[in-house]
């Protein structure tokens, strides 16, 4: 795989007019319809396989969208999934508002959901889904396993931003600060529990899905920093078993992989590749454990969501005995849903 796609280079323009989807052989561009934000259009490009395969998502960097669609008449050299490209909502092809790692990140739930659904002879198993992103998608890939921590069979975070208080004081040129000022609609220092319900950091505690993490030592638009906080916080945790992380020694200028050789490339393809071939089954939640929820959290046996995208709240949770303690340290209201139907509760405020 060619990680160059990571690089936040190419910048597209909004497109305008008629949203028709595209097909090729081996690649389509699709359409779907957020089942959070009802009325807004999403837009992802499918990659097929040329046999049955898992599926893998990801999404753009930061400034970025996905790319457009392309005739492809023959299978994509070396890629073995049926990949899910992500266009995440107010981007170049998709409607709606970017919210860093609010709502957008369920974006990628629907377009994986849409796959399962009209892809159905490209999938081996639909349960086993993997998420591959880098850059600002890295920054998606820390947030979203913990965010949904048993969708995912593994996982690949490269070059990704953890912490995004830390990010935002961090970016002396201002280069990323203009979008989280207007994503967020405020500083750290105005709301740091804001930050924190987005950052893959404070969603650590969270991980049941194995994870790799790759970064360049000298990165300057991410700083390396970023995945050691994110390794070490998870091994703080009793999650280093989860955690795998490869540092590229003297690699990272303005470009994350700048001076990266051939031979460190390679290893970060086949150590994301080994992650996932060591995976081929879905993640159990425990029934009985804590999660943090930075806004929401969804599994597969309850969701939660909070009053407000920029809150943080901890569930207590007992599956067998149906129990659920929700605490916050500020006023908050959730919605619990365990597939019977949604109730609505207040956090206990401590």
């Amino acid at each position: 795989m060619a990680y160059e796609e990571y690089e936040d280079k190419i910048r597209l323009t909004g497109r305008t007019g008629e949203k028709e989807p595209q097909t090729s052989p081996y690649c389509d561009f699709v359409y779907y319809e957020s089942t959070r934000t009802p009325g807004v259009t999403l837009a992802a490009r499918i990659i097929k396989p040329s046999k049955p395969s898992y599926i893998v998502a990801g999404t753009h960097g930061w400034h970025m969208s996905i790319p457009k669609f392309e005739q492809m008449n023959e299978p994509r050299e070396g890629n073995d999934y049926l990949k899910v490209e992500v266009d995440m909502r107010g981007r170049a092809h998709s409607e709606g508002a970017p919210d860093c790692n609010g709502w957008e990140l369920y974006d990628v739930i629907d377009a994986v959901e849409y796959a399962r659904a009209h892809y159905a002879e490209y999938i081996l198993d639909p349960e086993v889904v993997y998420f591959e992103a880098g850059s600002g998608g890295g920054g998606n890939a820390m947030a979203i396993v913990g965010k949904f921590p048993d969708y995912f069979a593994a996982c690949t975070a490269l070059c990704g931003m953890s912490d995004y208080a830390l990010w935002y004081k961090d970016d002396a040129v201002g280069e990323f600060r203009d979008e989280l000022d207007v994503w967020i609609g405020r500083s750290p220092e105005d709301d740091p529990m804001a930050y924190r319900s987005r950052s893959g950091l404070a969603l650590a505690g969270n991980l049941h899905t194995p994870i790799y993490l790759a970064h360049g030592e000298t990165d300057e638009r991410v700083p390396a920093e970023h995945s050691r906080l994110f390794a070490a916080k998870a091994a703080e945790l009793g999650k280093q078993s989860l955690v795998r992380y490869y540092e590229l020694p003297g690699v990272g200028t303005k470009d994350h992989w700048g001076r990266a050789t051939a031979e460190m490339m390679e290893r970060v393809r086949r150590e994301s590749e080994d992650n996932r071939q060591a995976h081929r089954t879905p993640v159990r939640l425990p029934a009985q454990g804590r999660l943090t929820v930075g806004g929401y959290v969804f599994t597969k046996p309850f969701s939660i969501v909070l009053d407000s995208p920029d809150k943080v709240a901890v569930v207590d949770y007992d599956l067998d005995a149906g129990k659920f303690d929700v605490t916050c340290a500020t006023e908050c209201g959730y919605t619990l849903d365990t597939g019977i139907g949604p109730v609505q509760g207040r956090a206990t405020v401590r």
